[in-house]
């Protein structure tokens, strides 16, 4: 038996599979998110532990007999956090979210400085770790002064579970402090932010132990002596372990909080001027691309919340399938936006309300909105040389037919979707899982889903969408000057 745990922004999930990744049980605890200020985005550690405590107490009431023979874990997790440590491993203060903005000035400062773009191979985005790290130098001193480690989300619950201060290199390439092209902490790039590698955890490549569940851990889960950990990914990375996107061409569209276009390359590829983040994958000599929108689902809960209606009433009323373009637009710039913007400030706006405007208007907007949004990041993969001719759609937002249909007119790329069962961040941890404690080839493992169905694009309707399209991508600019 294997658990994949995946560390959300808004729960922990756990999924019990067997060596034949035949689904056994799985179970979620929810934590909170804290925003104390503008910008900021932080969640407490211990909330994390307790969450990992409460769902592996599910799995043995539900599953005793499978859960003492779990052999390996594997941990996915939300990406860019940073976990300040002391010398003895207790958190000086909690996590600094992935949607945490505050540190504009010094993602600035270090995207500005020789080298880093080049060795990091991407822009030093506000999300990222090292700005954040940065910010605490600046603001928290004290704290700065004590760190002697910093890890990743999954990294701390992995630290957690056996002791052992490692990290992978699919999330490790999130930081700024990575060498992606070399699969190594770079001293040039610790430097910029006032770090040193002793600060950093043990590199791993995802697919590798690096160690064993701690016996008094092993207690409070209930699980057998000696349980394989994997260094595990970051939380795109082990979805697309979890669909089989390894290579070129494989990828997928993620309809969740935030909206991802991700695929697979087999070199490395950086263009990091089109705001695309060029990544390691979690198996080796593997890379992945991806294009970034901060607002996806995230757009259509805003929305539902002020309209007091549910997100799948408000999708349902559409109907389930596109007729054309709206009139109204929409920017979904709500947290501001990555690719292919970097642009931490820039709000999101409606153009073109009418009093005649509606819910049905206003959904059509968001959705709209959205998909020109991934439509953006469709063509900056594009232009680092990706070449994707087919993506499998996942996410909630993959359950609306009308929206599916949209974005494979959009996009003018077919969209599959899975026959109904697991194949996200969890099952890529498992995955994981069985590949270290197994030494299991990764290729054979991490296959692709079985298909239910492909939605072709609407080739009437594309040049209605291209057109609706320009005009999206031209309102950037004005909504910018008007905001600034």
């Amino acid at each position: 038996m294997f658990v994949g745990i995946d560390l959300g922004t808004s729960g922990l999930r756990a999924l019990l599979i067997d060596d034949a990744q035949r689904v056994i049980a799985a179970k979620e605890a929810s934590y909170d998110t804290t925003r104390p200020h503008a910008g900021w985005s932080e969640q407490r550690q211990s909330d994390w532990t307790d969450a990992c405590i409460k769902v592996f107490a599910e799995l043995r009431a539900e599953a005793p007999d499978a859960v003492a023979a779990i052999r390996g874990i594997g941990v996915s997790g939300h990406m860019h956090g940073a976990n300040l440590l002391d010398a003895d491993g207790t958190p000086l203060r909690p996590c600094m979210m992935w949607n945490d903005t505050r540190s504009v000035a010094q993602a600035a400062r270090l995207d500005a400085t020789e080298n880093v773009r080049d060795l990091s191979g991407n822009i030093v985005f506000p999300g990222f770790t090292a700005p954040k790290v940065a910010w605490v130098a600046d603001n928290e001193p004290d704290i700065f002064a004590k760190t002697a480690k910093v890890l990743l989300p999954k990294d701390y619950l992995n630290f957690w579970l056996t002791g052992v201060y490692a990290s992978d290199m699919s999330d490790s390439a999130g930081t700024s402090w990575l060498d992606v092209g070399a699969r190594d902490w770079s001293d040039e790039l610790l430097a910029a932010s006032g770090m040193r590698r002793d600060q950093m955890p043990d590199l791993f490549e995802g697919s590798e132990a690096i160690g064993t569940v701690s016996p008094d851990v092993a207690t409070q889960l209930g699980l057998p002596e000696g349980v394989i950990v994997a260094a595990g990914a970051g939380d795109n990375a082990a979805a697309a372990c979890g669909i089989g996107a390894l290579g070129e061409g494989d990828g997928f569209v993620s309809l969740g909080t935030s909206g991802v276009l991700l695929t697979g390359r087999d070199a490395y590829a950086p263009k990091p001027a089109s705001a695309v983040h060029t990544f390691c994958h979690a198996i080796p000599d593997r890379w992945y691309q991806m294009g970034v929108i901060l607002a996806a689902t995230d757009s259509l809960n805003w929305l539902s919340r002020n309209l007091q209606e549910s997100p799948a009433d408000l999708t349902r009323a559409l109907g389930s399938s596109i007729s054309g373009p709206g009139k109204m637009r929409f920017l979904p710039y709500l947290s501001g936006e990555r690719t292919p913007h970097n642009d931490a400030d820039i709000r999101g706006a409606f153009i073109g309300l009418d009093i005649a405007s509606g819910h049905e208007a206003l959904t059509q907007a968001v959705l709209e909105g959205v998909t020109f949004a991934l439509r953006d990041n469709l063509e900056a993969l594009k232009s680092t040389g990706a070449d994707l001719k087919q993506v499998i759609a996942i996410g909630g937002g993959s359950q609306s037919p009308f929206w599916v249909e949209l974005i494979a007119t959009v996009l003018n790329l077919p969209i599959a979707l899975p026959k109904a069962g697991e194949f996200g961040a969890a099952l890529g941890a498992a995955r994981l899982a069985i590949c270290a404690a197994d030494k299991a080839d990764p290729v054979a493992t991490m296959t692709r889903p079985e298909i239910d169905t492909i939605i072709q694009p609407r080739a009437e309707l594309r040049d209605q969408y291209d057109a609706a399209y320009a005009a999206f991508r031209n309102s950037y600019s004005g909504i910018k000057a008007l905001q600034s």
